[in-house]
């Protein structure tokens, strides 16, 4: 393994998903280190997104595909979605040879599937990466487990004090392997480059159709001012019309945001529900988020000095940036992240739940001195869930910035900063 990587929480996933299917299929954002673990599970790779020869390797594969499937296993095969055929090749192959662990796959795009490629069930696992969390990155101890506050084992410690000008930077930078132990001026620019590569070139390599860059880059723009939000199509729409003096209809608007999705730009929080036997009616909006903060900030062009003289803004950008840790800590130990919404104007930051059907309710908070008040909302919400027959949380968590300790409180509510949260 190469020494200098960096372990990812994934790893653990890849390493049992090789053993048991004859392919697995990393997907996600690109530049969040997909290449770079995949590269720690295999023995052999062809790069179809390598330029030299004029891409050689890519059409060797689309005409030889065989060939290019040749090599010690597992083989990663880099971008496979530049050649969508790919996939059925590759299926097809595990299907021969009927062994485990023959390909890594890797695609930092959906293809739109058009009834070519067969689902893999059985064949290739799927497996979601996203950029760094803190705890991967080393910005966060990891003094405290999100497992010891379902265990039940969870011990207060002291975690040291945290600058609001470091979770400013940390936000900034983001969770980008080439970013880290880059100075501001230089990885400033890194989410900027991804914005800029994603309009101007990932969307007609996707689809192979010259899309209005300009409508596009207006709809990420409102996409930003609402982080962390559940805004509808038709609130982005009216954002649009306020901030960019511009229309986009609402059916443009939902493919623009097909395809964000389907190039790991966006990652919608979907609702929580529950099985209640009450009245309450849950709201089903997603929570809209970027896959990393930092491409909220670069697109809306936000400086540090921004933020710090922002800190409304720079509340939702902190808020997606837990949000992007929590799903990755929850998913790590075999959970989903949700939001919560309902129709008696009771909401929950986020939401975790384990396989086992234990939940926590995660209120997200900046400064020390809001925790009070989140503390207060949580227990009011589960006490009300209790009082309609529902499933309540079985923990209740503040998730914060600027606190030095890491403790629960005399009503059981835990109080974790985030740069002390690990799975």
């Amino acid at each position: 393994m190469d020494n200098q990587y960096l372990p990812r929480l994934i790893d653990d996933k890849v390493t049992q998903s090789v053993k048991a299917f004859g392919a697995v299929c990393i997907e996600g954002a690109k530049w969040c280190g997909k290449t770079w673990t995949s590269r720690q599970h295999s023995k052999s790779a062809i790069y179809l997104g390598d330029p030299s020869g004029n891409f050689q390797n890519r059409e060797l594969m689309k005409i030889t595909p065989h060939t290019a499937l040749k090599g010690e296993n597992p083989r990663l095969i880099d971008e496979w979605q530049e050649v969508p055929s790919v996939w059925d090749a590759v299926r097809h192959e595990v299907d021969i040879r009927r062994g485990k662990g023959l390909f890594i796959l890797t695609g930092s795009a959906t293809p739109v599937q058009k009834g070519i490629l067969h689902s893999g069930a059985g064949r290739i696992a799927t497996i979601r990466m996203r950029p760094m969390s803190l705890f991967e990155s080393k910005d966060s101890k990891g003094q405290v487990s999100l497992k010891s506050l379902f265990d039940n084992s969870f011990q207060s410690v002291e975690t040291g004090k945290v600058e609001l000008s470091t979770l400013i930077e940390l936000t900034i930078r983001g969770g980008w392997p080439g970013s880290l132990g880059l100075n501001y001026e230089q990885y400033n620019i890194i989410p900027k480059e991804y914005i800029k590569s994603i309009l101007n070139h990932d969307i007609y390599r996707l689809e192979g159709i010259n899309r209005n860059s300009n409508k596009m880059h207006r709809l990420l723009k409102a996409l930003a001012r609402n982080e962390s939000t559940t805004a509808s199509v038709s609130t982005l729409r009216k954002d649009i019309v306020e901030y960019e003096n511009d229309t986009i209809d609402n059916d443009t608007i939902s493919t623009y945001l097909s395809i964000f999705e389907r190039l790991f730009l966006i990652e919608n929080q979907q609702a929580f529900s529950f099985n209640i036997r009450s009245s309450t009616h849950i709201k089903q909006a997603e929570k809209r988020n970027f896959v990393d903060p930092s491409l909220a900030i670069a697109t809306l062009g936000a400086s540090y000095d921004d933020l710090i003289n922002d800190l409304k803004t720079f509340g939702f950008m902190f808020e997606s940036l837990c949000q992007r840790d929590l799903r990755i800590y929850a998913e790590s130990l075999g959970g989903e992240l949700y939001h919560y919404q309902d129709y008696k104007n009771r909401e929950i930051d986020a939401v975790i739940q384990l396989e086992d059907g234990r939940w926590g309710a995660f209120e997200i908070k900046l400064g020390a001195n809001a925790i009070d008040d989140a503390a207060k909302s949580l227990l009011e919400i589960k006490e009300s869930l209790n009082a309609e027959n529902a499933k309540s949380p079985d923990i209740l968590v503040v998730i914060c910035g600027l606190s030095n300790f890491a403790y629960q409180r005399e009503d059981g509510v835990y109080v974790v900063p985030i740069t002390a949260l690990k799975p």
